[in-house]
C-alpha cells in the first residue's frame, strides 16, 4: 500500500495541466522543433532496450504512447497522467490511431501500485520531467522499483537543477530571481504568470535517490543547443542549431553533460 496522497498538492498539479491542455499545449508542442528533436532522441534511446509491457508516467497529450504503439504493434503500452484533460487528449489520439495495444488512465504516481500491482511492467519511461512534479522523488523511486519486473528498465528525464546556460543568461540580464529559481527547494515551473508545484534535481541527487538501480547510461540536453522555449533560434538558424546539437553530443563524457536543460537516465532494476 502506498502512502497517503497529499490531495491538495496533486489537485494543484492536475489543475495546472488541465488549464495548460485547454490553452493549446498540444498544438504548441506539436510545432516546436526543439521539443521534437529531443523527443526523438528520447525515443531512440528507449528503443535500444528490450520491452514487452510498458508504462509511461506523465503522458501529456499522448505523443509518445501513440508513437510507440504504432511502431511496436505487438507490444503493450499503458499511459497515465494526473490531468484528466491530458488523459482525454491521449485517449482521443489512441482511438484515432486505432491502437488496440495502448490504453490511458488518470493517476498520480502514488496510486500506481494499487492500480497495477507489483512487477507489472518491464519498462517505465518518463519524458520531459514529469517526475519533477511528484511530491517525494525518493518514494517515487521505490514505487518505480516495485512496478518493474526483475531487470526491468526505467528511462527517466528531468528538468535539470544546474542549467548553466540559463543561469548565466539571466544573470547578464540582471534577472537574478529567474537565474536562481531552479536552485531553491521548490520551483514554480516555466510559466511567468502561473505557478506549478515542482522541484529541480541535480544529477548527483537523482543517482542517489535511484541507488537501488544500476545506471546504464545518462545524457544531457540543451547544454549549448537552444532550450525548447527558444525554439525560434532553431528555426531562424537551423544550421547553427545543428552545430550546437552536435557539440552537446561531443561533451557527454565531460562534466558539462550535467549542465543542460534536461538530463536523462537509464536505470535497470
Amino acid at each position: 500500500m502506498t502512502k497517503t496522497t497529499n490531495d491538495k498538492y496533486y489537485r494543484d498539479v492536475a489543475e495546472y495541466y488541465d488549464i495548460d491542455a485547454k490553452l493549446g499545449f498540444e498544438k504548441r508542442a506539436s510545432v516546436n522543433s526543439s521539443l521534437e528533436k529531443i523527443r526523438n532522441d528520447f525515443r531512440k534511446i528507449t528503443s535500444k532496450y528490450p520491452f514487452n509491457n510498458v508504462l509511461e508516467i506523465g503522458c501529456g497529450p499522448g505523443f509518445d504512447i501513440a508513437w510507440f504503439a504504432h511502431n511496436y504493434p505487438n507490444k503493450k503500452f499503458t499511459a497515465v497522467d494526473i490531468s484528466l484533460e491530458m488523459v482525454s487528449l491521449t485517449k482521443k489520439r489512441i482511438e484515432e490511431g486505432k491502437y488496440t495495444n495502448a490504453k490511458v488512465l488518470q493517476s498520480n504516481e502514488k496510486e500506481l501500485i494499487d492500480k497495477f500491482g507489483t512487477a507489472s511492467f518491464d519498462m517505465i519511461y518518463v519524458y520531459f520531467g514529469a517526475l519533477n512534479t511528484v511530491e517525494d522523488l525518493s518514494e517515487t523511486a521505490d514505487i518505480i522499483n516495485q512496478l518493474l519486473t526483475e531487470k526491468g528498465i526505467a528511462v527517466l528525464s528531468f528538468v535539470n537543477k544546474w542549467y548553466m546556460r540559463e543561469l548565466i543568461v539571466q544573470m547578464i540580464k540582471l534577472k537574478f530571481n529567474t537565474a536562481f529559481a531552479r536552485l531553491g527547494k521548490t520551483w514554480g515551473g516555466y510559466s511567468v504568470d502561473r505557478h506549478l508545484s515542482s522541484h529541480c534535481y541535480s544529477p548527483s541527487f537523482i543517482k542517489k535517490v535511484f541507488n537501488k538501480f544500476d545506471l546504464l547510461e545518462n545524457k544531457g540536453y540543451s547544454i549549448f543547443y537552444p532550450p525548447w522555449y527558444n525554439d525560434h533560434k532553431v528555426k531562424n538558424n537551423p544550421k547553427k542549431a545543428e552545430i550546437l546539437w552536435n557539440r552537446d553530443k561531443k561533451i557527454q563524457n565531460s562534466p558539462l553533460w550535467a549542465m543542460g536543460e534536461y538530463t536523462l537516465f537509464v536505470f535497470q532494476k
